[in-house]
């Protein structure tokens, strides 16, 4: 007659440990690939009306959403201008300072020019344009 050996109780807590290690390997290993993979881009391009353009003084800003991303529209001497909210460095979102007339970013002291150009600090390239066009009184963003 043959005898089947029992798992022995050491040999259930390596097997539990291995399958915790497993499990915990796996959940720092995919959002670190995420971050590092970034999501792909592209579609369709969407206008999207600024709302209370027409309100703003030349100077001043506001913020809108172009499909996914976070976009400041700044109204210039000559129009309206319109970057990504989103600074090139690790992402944090900017605004806009009508004193010194640059793109802060509170995470590092990135600063960018008023044509997206950093100024200052980490990040790696300028901020994302937008087309900014006007119709009827009316202005609409989109991504380039």
């Amino acid at each position: 007659m043959q005898y089947k050996q029992k798992t022995s109780r050491r040999g259930f807590l390596d097997w539990l440990i291995g399958l915790c290690s497993a499990i915990s390997g796996a959940a720092m290993t995919i959002p670190s690939l995420m971050y590092l993979w970034p999501a792909a881009q592209g579609g369709e391009s969407s206008n999207v009306e600024v709302p209370g353009a027409e309100n703003l003084s030349v100077g001043t800003s506001t913020k809108v959403q172009v499909g996914p991303r976070a976009v400041i529209v700044v109204r210039g001497r000559d129009g309206y201008v319109a970057f990504s909210a989103v600074c090139t460095h690790l992402g944090c979102l900017v605004r806009w300072d009508p004193g010194k007339k640059q793109f802060l970013c509170p995470c590092h002291a990135a600063a960018f020019d008023d044509k997206g150009q950093v100024v200052s600090g980490p990040p790696p390239g300028p901020l994302e344009p937008y087309k900014v066009k006007e119709v009827s009184g009316k202005v609409f963003v989109s991504s380039i």
